[in-house]
């Protein structure tokens, strides 16, 4: 057990630090300063939006932050909570409450650390592209629909949880606008999208926090402005560590609580394996994606038990971390150290943060996790990619995250049994055999493989597999041949490999033929697909003597029998 752990645990900060030098730690020491300014107003904001109190969102990035860092499978990668959990974390508090997304978030954890354990790292990275945009892109046009209410002042004393329901309500608010939240709110979005154009350095969002934090000040000192509503209003600030605390689990919460834990380890898996391969493209290293997805458990196991929310790899905040000159995990361990430190000594500033302000704050992340570019490029692609996208994405928004992962995974899975059944031919050969473009048999002398009277010969071309399983009798059936042959040779050199719906289709074929004194004899079995069949015990059906290398050797085999 220890060697397997050994083989998948393997943390890149034990590499990088056997080369780490000064001027190394002096550029990680810039990135990580600046990344941690970076990420304080998106953990305020995926806090509060995910139904959690703000400080709970720093303690996340905190946290999650520096085991990511340490314990991590790529050199750059910085942890943290994201803008994907908002919705699912809103829709488990909501239903089992604080305790219950406690509970959950632990359970992501083991998850999360089994992947790792048992090597589907590479395994999740081939969840279908249009997937994760659909999902994506639900995900995003949620959290822009959650931050409408703040975004304008509205005064509702309640926002329905469901999507529709939701943007009824809205409409029929829109007369209760604060006007002074929107000025705000836009202002916010305004800020942030025009501040790289003169610093790439300082992160927008901090930007527009410190002006509309100073803006809603002054409204309130010197224009008698009070309607701004701000963090203090809503919560209880608090800048204490919080008591390490373990949830008690039964099994009844167990079971209740799986579903959400699994969609939590899924979608936190899929995140941080994407982060860290964009990561690997900008700076040309190769990350260790089981390491990663253990160090992703063990953070999901750590946050929860100082309150925290479930936590997974930052694209931006990685991308962030790169562009600033960050190259070994030590940049994302100074990146949590600056965190704790802010949230040791100003915390209590955030009090007087706008609420319209964080709600531009997230509808600029929600606009960068859309994807739009990539819903209409895939718009391209085949109509079934095209599909998947559609039902993933509608059925984020219009029911949850968990259904469009369940019902978007089935469907691509059946689309692509579809394609690969498309994939696998059975052609039938009659007369002569084209020397020219067969490659398992032996000619001499350019001589001419003639196949004899009362011989038929099948190819399958593709694997044989439950979805091409039926070909076979199909083509057979299509035939209608006047004469019946004496036997049937079924070429297989094209065939990678077989399952057990194809040995009992072809178990079915050599019974049947039996019984109608017809001879079944197979050619150009590869050693793989031989292997399965001779594990189902098809020899004892066909005679092992009828499963021939190549043509030659099978129609010679064929010829025997015609004889006979």
């Amino acid at each position: 057990m220890d060697n397997i752990f050994a083989d998948v645990f393997k943390p890149k900060i034990v590499h990088t630090l056997r080369h780490y030098n000064k001027k190394k730690f002096m550029a990680d020491l810039m990135a990580g300063i600046i990344v941690g300014i970076v990420a304080l107003p998106l953990a305020i904001a995926f806090g509060i939006a995910s139904g959690v109190s703000p400080e709970k969102g720093i303690i996340t990035a905190i946290v999650a932050g520096f085991i990511i860092s340490v314990m991590g499978g790529s050199k750059v990668q910085i942890g943290g909570p994201t803008g994907a959990f908002i919705i699912i974390i809103y829709g488990i508090i909501q239903e089992h409450g604080m305790m219950g997304l406690t509970i959950a978030t632990l359970m992501a954890g083991v998850f999360l650390i089994l992947f790792g354990v048992l090597k589907l790292g590479t395994i999740i990275k081939y969840i279908p592209y249009p997937i994760i945009v659909g999902f994506t892109s639900g995900i995003a046009v949620t959290i822009f629909t959650t931050q409408i209410k703040d975004l304008f002042g509205l005064q509702m004393a309640e926002v329905p949880s469901d999507f529709i329901e939701k943007w009824i309500a809205y409409f029929q608010s829109f007369g209760t606008i604060d006007m002074w939240s929107a000025i705000i709110g836009v202002a916010s979005v305004v800020v942030i999208a025009i501040t790289p154009k003169f610093s790439k350095k300082i992160p927008g969002s901090l930007v527009a926090i410190i002006l509309m934090t100073v803006a809603a000040l002054l409204l309130k000192q010197f224009a008698g402005v009070a309607t701004i509503e701000t963090i203090g209003d809503r919560f209880s600030i608090s800048s204490e560590i919080p008591d390490a605390v373990v949830p008690e689990i039964t099994w009844d919460t167990i079971k209740s609580l799986a579903t959400p834990a699994l969609t939590i380890a899924i979608l936190g898996a899929i995140e941080s394996l994407l982060s860290a391969a964009v990561a690997d493209g900008v700076i040309g290293d190769h990350h260790n994606s089981n390491t990663e997805l253990i160090a992703q458990g063990v953070a999901n196991l750590a946050t929860p038990i100082f309150g925290g929310i479930p936590a997974t790899g930052a694209i931006a905040r990685t991308m962030t971390n790169i562009n600033n000159g960050g190259r070994s995990p030590i940049a994302g361990i100074i990146h949590a150290i600056v965190l704790l430190l802010i949230f040791l000594f100003a915390m209590p500033l955030a009090q007087y943060i706008p609420m319209a302000c964080l709600a531009g704050v997230l509808v600029v992340v929600s606009y960068g996790m859309s994807g739009w570019r990539s819903v209409m490029y895939l718009h391209n692609n085949p109509k079934s990619d095209v599909i998947v996208l559609w039902v993933t994405f509608l059925l984020t928004i219009i029911f949850d995250l968990t259904v469009a992962i369940e019902v978007g995974l089935i469907i691509a899975c059946l689309l692509f049994m579809k394609r690969m059944a498309e994939t696998s031919e059975v052609a039938v050969i009659k007369d002569e055999i084209d020397a020219d473009q067969e490659s398992d048999f032996h000619l001499q002398n350019n001589e001419h493989l003639v196949i004899p009277d009362g011989v038929e010969v099948y190819e399958i071309n593709g694997p044989f597999f439950f979805g091409a399983g039926n070909k076979f009798e199909e083509v057979m059936a299509s035939l209608h041949p006047e004469h019946r042959p004496k036997v049937r040779i079924i070429r297989m050199r094209k065939v990678p490999f077989v399952d057990s719906t194809g040995i009992h289709n072809l178990t079915n074929l050599c019974e049947m033929s039996k019984k109608e004194g017809i001879q079944i004899v197979l050619s150009g079995v590869t050693e793989k697909v031989k292997e399965q069949l001779m594990k189902a015990h098809f020899e004892q059906v066909v005679g092992s003597d009828n499963i021939c290398p190549h043509i030659n050797v099978a129609l010679e085999k064929a010829a025997s029998y015609v004889k006979e």
